[in-house]
């Protein structure tokens, strides 16, 4: 009976396809039976079992009565296997049963939950059509609104044309009276027109008339004129013929005031005492500042650029001046590809000393002076800020008092030693042909042949006040000393300069 309950459920689980299919399906399954057995198969004092109520919850099946133990008669137990088939029958009969009841409870819910949601799309298409509605509403009234505003439109265009035909009608009346005005005062300005090309007429014979008496004038004029030209060329040729004259004297005179010949370069200028300088020369003198070393590099740059002749730095009188301004020129003179010779004839101190003793050629008069230095330096500021600029002024010393010492073959402090065993204020200095000795010069020169001085200097010109770089000028203060006032120094320099009586301030 199992068997038959498990395969009715199992073929209306297949058919079933909504809820009442499984209703209907678990009221025709018949109800899992209660397996008889025979009374002599249970065990002694064992009661029998009570019947399984129907499925259909109709009344239960009476129970087989069962024979009182003591007189049930004696048979063959139940075997093992049956009894445990029995039993997972019976289990499995439940658990179908209770799968189908699970899903029938799944598919109820699943039945109300599309029945709502079927209530609330109808909800929902309903306010949709109320929007649409009162859309289509809002739309006819504009369309209304509009149908009259173009009425009223076209209205309005009909009175304005009305009113533009009647300002053209206007118009064209007012242009006719304007035409036959016009006509008129044509014809009255033919009239006049008239009258006067008569009076023309009667004018142009008088004019023929004086005209013929100021040809016969002007004949008489042009044989004149020509007569006075003819004179007048004659002047012209007398004073060209002058002026030629004066022309050849000035080319003459400007001829002689020129040396008319090239600057001598040879390739080695200095020779049996003689040194030979061409036009390849750059002046440094007067003191060394901001612009001195732009104003020297440059020239010795377009020097190298022209060829590779020899190139004459010349200093005539220079005190020194800026350490920068200086090293500039100094790194430039051993960058030149040209040889860099420097010639000092009057004076040469501080960084221009050092500059003629770091040269790889240098000349000097036996007369010139040649004077070596420590650097001179002004401290402001408090003990920490004077220590800075203090630290910075050795540093230059060190950096370039070191070469210089080193060329003359001696310690910095020997060199430095020897500037106040010569001289209480450590101003060391010598004339040129001393200078030579103590290596701070390479040659004595006793002449120096500037060959490129090639014209004639001005007779006129006398003697200025001194003069230097960039408009430096002569002043004299409260007290009456003359001074230069130098530039302001750039951040890190300082002045390497001859200065023992605050000339240049």
């Amino acid at each position: 009976m199992p068997l038959t309950l498990l395969l009715a459920l199992l073929s209306a689980s297949a058919s079933a396809q909504t809820t009442k299919d499984w209703k209907e399906a678990l009221e025709k399954a018949p109800a899992p039976a209660a397996v008889a057995r025979p009374a002599e198969a249970l065990a002694p004092g064992v009661a029998p079992a009570k019947p399984a109520p129907a499925a259909n919850g109709g009344p239960a099946a009476s129970p087989t009565p069962a024979a009182p133990a003591a007189s049930a008669p004696s048979g063959p137990p139940a075997k093992p296997e049956e009894r445990a088939a029995l039993d997972k029958l019976t289990a499995e009969n439940q658990l179908v049963r209770e799968e189908v009841a699970k899903k029938l409870k799944d598919l109820i819910a699943e039945k109300e939950e599309l029945r709502i949601r079927a209530e609330v799309n109808a909800e929902r298409q309903k306010a949709e059509l109320m929007k649409l509605e009162a859309e289509f509403q809002r739309l006819s009234l504009e369309n209304r609104l509009n149908e009259e505003r173009n009425k009223k439109a076209l209205e309005e265009l009909g009175t304005a044309q009305k009113r533009l035909s009647a300002e053209n009608s206007l118009d064209e009346e007012k242009h006719k009276k304007e035409l036959a005005e016009l006509r008129q005062q044509r014809e009255k300005l033919q009239q006049d027109n008239d009258i006067l090309r008569e009076k023309l007429r009667t004018e142009e014979m008088k004019s023929n008339s004086e005209k013929m008496a100021l040809d016969l004038e002007g004949q008489k004029m042009a044989s004149e004129g020509a007569r006075l030209r003819l004179e007048r060329d004659k002047l012209e040729d007398k004073v060209t013929r002058l002026k030629i004259d004066l022309d050849e004297r000035a080319k003459k005179e400007e001829w002689r005031g020129q040396a008319n010949r090239d600057p001598q370069t040879p390739a080695d200028p200095f020779k049996d005492g003689v040194l030979t300088v061409s036009d390849r020369r750059i002046p440094l003198n007067g003191p060394i500042f901001t612009g001195v070393a732009d104003f020297v590099t440059e020239r010795i740059d377009f020097w190298n650029n022209v060829s590779s002749e020899p190139i004459f730095l010349v200093i005539d009188r220079c005190p020194g001046g800026s350490v920068q301004e200086g090293y500039r020129i100094m790194k430039a003179m051993q960058a030149s590809k040209a040889p860099i010779h420097v010639v000092v004839k009057s004076f040469a101190a501080s960084m221009a000393a050092y500059l003629t003793t770091m040269a790889d050629r240098s000349y000097v008069y036996p007369n010139a002076v040649i004077l070596h230095h420590q650097m001179r330096t002004g401290l402001y500021g408090n003990m920490t800020q004077t220590r800075e600029q203090l630290k910075i002024a050795e540093e230059w010393w060190r950096r370039l008092g070191d070469p210089t010492a080193k060329k003359l073959g001696m310690p910095l402090d020997a060199f430095v030693k020897k500037m106040y065993e010569n001289n209480s204020d450590g101003d060391w200095e010598e004339f040129g042909d001393v200078a030579v000795k103590l290596r701070w010069a390479t040659h004595v020169v006793h002449e120096i042949r500037e060959t490129g001085v090639t014209k004639k200097p001005d007779p006129d010109k006398k003697p200025t006040p001194p003069s230097f770089f960039f408009g430096l000028k002569e002043e004299t203060d409260e007290k009456g000393a003359r001074f230069v006032s130098l530039p302001r120094l750039e951040p890190f320099d300082l002045y390497w300069i001859y200065n023992p009586d605050r000339y240049y301030r």
